[in-house]
């Protein structure tokens, strides 16, 4: 299977001004050191607590901000990232490297390359009440990206504005009203079809059904899933939600103050989670019966500062299963079984 982004090493620090001339004098490390790959047509799952970095990932990949370090590879072949990984190991300042990251790599992009790219990558954020502008009729909302873009405008536009709308199980009668003449989930479905309306390849879903009730969250996901198989979609599903991830996701990374702790299927992750903190996360997942008890993975202590994270294994503080190792140096990811992935010295130790 083939992967439509591959990111290396990504790093996106918020800085933090202090002193009479307001200069840098910490940074909020809200993803440090982030490498995954995500294949076409699947869906990819990420979880983790709030404010751990899920959305700034997210973003990050799309280009909405900019990368502070790392590689973002869009639809790329793996000879070509291959050889850019070596060129950064052996050689990083050749000209070759050089040349090959300005063509590929869209952390360097900028101008009119990132305008174009933005057809091929769209995100559909948690809250419509605020993404749709409140003064815009349906109809210029979900044309907005086709003009920008310049691939419609005027009657064409105006096709392809009501063909996305019956996809996502809107119609002709919903181009003339705002934003607030809608519900919860039918604003949702808007802000979806402003996503697709482009036609793009791969979509970010930063929490797309936490603002919905329970009857229409399981019809956005069923819609999510067709239009999915439809216009052959890859997703990053973004989400606190691990019932629903469960439902929606083909792999899943869990992540914890800006680094991915484990990365698997989604039956090996639920079925088998190794790194004490999945373990915790999972355990903590409600129970719809209040006759059967589960035994929790008690997590003790706060979230560390991500402007400060601790040295060493972030989750160490937290951690039952830490040794001296965890204080001292970092792990990193490695596979335990086929597909699945951990970075924890405890479970390797186990």
């Amino acid at each position: 299977m083939s992967s439509i982004i591959t990111i290396r090493n990504l790093k996106k620090h918020y800085p933090i001004f202090g002193g009479v001339f307001k200069r840098r004098v910490a940074s909020v490390k809200a993803v440090d050191g982030v490498s995954l790959n995500i294949f076409k047509g699947e869906t990819f799952g990420l979880v983790g607590e709030s404010g751990c970095g899920k959305t700034t990932l997210g973003k990050t990949i799309l280009r909405l901000l900019k990368p502070d370090a790392g590689n973002i590879f869009f639809d790329v072949p793996e000879s070509i990232i291959n050889e850019v990984i070596e060129l950064e190991r052996t050689n990083p300042k050749s000209k070759r490297l050089k040349l090959l990251r300005s063509q590929y790599d869209i952390a360097t992009f900028s101008g009119e390359r990132l305008l174009r790219l933005r057809r091929r990558m769209q995100i559909v954020y948690q809250d419509p009440t605020t993404s749709l502008d409140p003064r815009m009729l349906v109809k210029d909302i979900v044309a907005e990206p086709l003009v920008a873009q310049g691939i419609a405008k005027g009657e064409e536009a105006r096709k392809l504005v009501v063909d996305i709308l019956k996809k996502v199980g809107l119609g002709e009668q919903h181009l003339y009203r705002f934003p607030h003449e809608f519900s919860g989930g039918q604003r949702q479905r808007i802000a979806i079809a402003r996503a697709l309306v482009c036609r793009p390849e791969f979509v970010v879903l930063d929490e797309p059904t936490s603002s919905v009730d329970v009857s229409v969250r399981a019809q956005l996901l069923n819609l999510f899933k067709d239009l999915q198989k439809e216009l052959n979609l890859t997703y990053m599903f973004i989400s606190h939600d691990l019932s629903i991830v469960e439902c929606i996701s083909d792999r899943v990374a869990i992540m914890y103050l800006g680094k991915i702790n484990e990365l698997a299927p989604t039956y090996k992750i639920f079925k088998n989670p190794m790194h004490p903190y999945s373990q915790a996360l999972i355990a903590s997942v409600p129970i719809p019966d209040p006759k059967k008890r589960k035994e929790r993975a008690p997590l003790t202590g706060e979230v560390p500062s991500p402007v400060n994270p601790p040295a060493g294994c972030r989750f160490h503080p937290r951690c039952p299963l830490v040794m001296d190792v965890c204080r001292k140096e970092e792990p990193q990811l490695f596979e335990v079984e086929k597909d699945h992935y951990v970075a924890c010295f405890a479970v390797a130790k186990r």
